[in-house]
């Protein structure tokens, strides 16, 4: 069942309410709700990760809380599922928002070489800039609605197939 695996994963309550960094939060963060593990919650904080995991912005992990507190999504989970964005796997992510944001502007892709300076990042946005933000935003759009619907249909056929196999009294 994606419930128990979910909760083999999700880091420990106490240590995401003592981050300095969701301290912001103050007692929004004692809301019971946002540590439940149910279908609604669940898919929510799928649709809240993976969104702020497509938004090229820092401190993502403070987006994702907040909108996961406004929504009453699983908080932990949220904030987690902003890691498939990570040093290891965003260029990757990134260069695909980059080709998406092309296709629907119908603009050609331009060749580029990334240099981590804040100059490169501030000439860039006028050049390669407008497709990678597009992208990034539809991209976003379009992983958190299906996050959200595989959630859902997958933990609806876990229930069903859960009650099917009780044994009939």
């Amino acid at each position: 069942m994606p419930k128990k695996i979910i909760k083999r994963m999700m880091p420990d309550h106490q240590t995401i309410k003592d981050n300095k960094y969701l301290k912001i939060f103050g007692n929004l963060l004692h809301n019971a709700n946002l540590w439940h593990l149910n279908r609604h919650s669940v898919a929510k904080a799928f649709a809240v990760g993976l969104f702020f995991a497509f938004i090229p912005v820092p401190f993502q992990m403070v987006l994702a809380a907040g909108t996961a507190i406004i929504v009453h999504a699983n908080l932990p989970l949220s904030i987690a599922l902003v890691w498939i964005t990570n040093p290891l796997t965003m260029p990757f992510i990134f260069y695909a928002c980059y080709l998406v944001g092309t296709w629907i502007l119908a603009v050609p892709e331009q060749d580029f070489a990334f240099h981590a300076s804040w100059q490169w990042v501030l000439d860039s946005l006028s050049t390669i800039g407008p497709a990678f933000l597009v992208g990034c935003g539809v991209l976003a759009l379009i992983f958190s609605i299906l996050g959200y619907l595989v959630i859902q249909a997958m933990w609806r056929y876990q229930t069903i197939k859960a009650w099917k196999s009780r044994p009939h009294r």
